[in-house]
């Protein structure tokens, strides 16, 4: 079947709140709004953030002097005309997104596949000296849609684009990082040899299992956190301070974890000891730290079969905890997952849309946020040279 990709505007105008405000007013004199609002997130928690402050409306600009050259036009400050971006078939609807935050037009791209499986992929317009984005989560399935981006990245190659940045929400194959037996393969560094040797010359990529992984490309690598996403959602829900503890639910995570509680109001930390004896199956040991009376934050990168957070809530509330709450960046969800999340233990699973979340997996516990206008500004700043590290742009959260 054939599949042809192609996005409409849409206001930005139209949020509440965004976790990431842009720190410039951009106002292009004949911008267009999309017609179509994404329909991909319709929760009541879940809708994309939209800034409100970046405006493609018509009108002039204001734009910080340091940015702007003598007499330099808008229209070539922005250079749209040398941005592209284009979306695989794995996550459409966070592509769009970006797009429309960005006050672009998804770019046309054919993608279908033969009978025999195999994958064919066909750019509908000149990215001749273009500035190419693609975006495509090697989520499940992750071999398909990993193939999927090599052949796109080939074809943004060998039309001539200038530069092809692999946007990957996702990052499969990252927990396989390392060797802990003999005899093992490092499939994460072998998947970053094969993006390299596609063809593409940078990847964005959205909280990696491991920071290591960054190493494995020989190309550069831009690690954007969505914690700052999760992180203005809890700020938005009246939860004391004082009763909050953040938990890590395996010794790995501690790090993640620690950061994560810096950051609401310098929360204690606990940590759940776990004993794993085999892939995707874990056994909750003991805790470590206090959590009588207060409201439980679990903070993990990724939620896959949901065994290691479920049993470490089980053991949160046997240990007096008043409410356990889910907080994750990428929602693989593989069976049974989503089982385990619905069955009573969390009162809240927070999730992002680097992974599509399919209809008949929703469940009342569950608040999906996007990270499209996180990975939008990271793009500007990629397109425009701009570091994502130093201020005004700190918060964004960007290795």
């Amino acid at each position: 079947m054939s599949t042809l990709l192609q996005s409409s505007f849409i206001s930005s105008s139209s949020s509440s709140f965004s976790p990431i405000t842009p720190r410039f007013s951009l106002r292009y004199a004949a911008a267009v709004r999309c017609n179509n609002v994404v329909q991909s997130v319709n929760l009541e928690n879940g809708k994309p953030y939209r800034s409100t402050e970046y405006s493609v409306t018509g009108g002039t600009s204001s734009i910080p002097s340091y940015l702007v050259a003598p007499n330099t036009r808008i229209h070539d400050l922005v250079n749209k005309n040398r941005l592209r971006i284009f979306s695989g078939t794995a996550n459409p609807a966070l592509a769009q997104e970006i797009a429309c935050y960005m006050g672009l037009d998804l770019g046309k791209i054919k993608i279908k596949r033969f009978a025999d499986g195999e994958i064919y992929v066909q750019l509908q317009e000149s990215v001749r000296g273009c500035d190419v984005f693609l975006v495509q989560p090697t989520c499940p399935p992750a071999n398909e849609n990993l193939m999927e981006l090599l052949v796109m990245i080939d074809a943004c190659r060998r039309a001539s684009a200038k530069n092809i940045t692999a946007v990957i929400p996702y990052f499969g194959y990252a927990r396989a990082d390392r060797k802990t037996q003999g005899r093992e393969s490092i499939a994460a560094k072998l998947v970053a040899n094969l993006i390299t040797e596609a063809g593409a010359n940078r990847v964005l990529a959205c909280d990696l299992h491991s920071g290591q992984s960054m190493g494995y490309f020989d190309i550069p690598v831009d690690h954007v956190y969505g914690q700052p996403v999760i992180l203005d959602y809890l700020a938005s829900k009246t939860i004391c301070s004082d009763d909050l503890v953040v938990v890590s639910p395996d010794v790995g995570g501690v790090a993640r974890a620690r950061a994560f509680a810096k950051k609401l109001s310098d929360a204690p930390l606990a940590i759940v000891d776990k004993r794993r004896h085999g892939h995707n199956v874990a056994e909750v040991m003991n805790l470590i730290g206090d959590v009588k009376g207060k409201v439980a934050v679990m903070v993990d990168d990724m939620i896959d079969t949901a065994g290691t957070i479920a049993k470490g809530a089980a053991l949160l509330h046997q240990e007096g905890a008043r409410e356990v709450y889910a907080c994750t960046t990428h929602a693989v969800f593989s069976p049974p997952a989503i089982e385990r999340l619905s069955s009573g233990l969390f009162q809240e699973v927070i999730i992002t849309n680097t992974i599509p979340v399919a209809e008949k997996n929703y469940f009342p516990q569950l608040t999906v946020l996007s990270v499209a206008n996180l990975l939008g500004e990271t793009i500007w700043r990629v397109h425009d040279d701009c570091s994502g590290g130093i201020e005004p742009y700190s918060s964004l959260g960007i290795d």
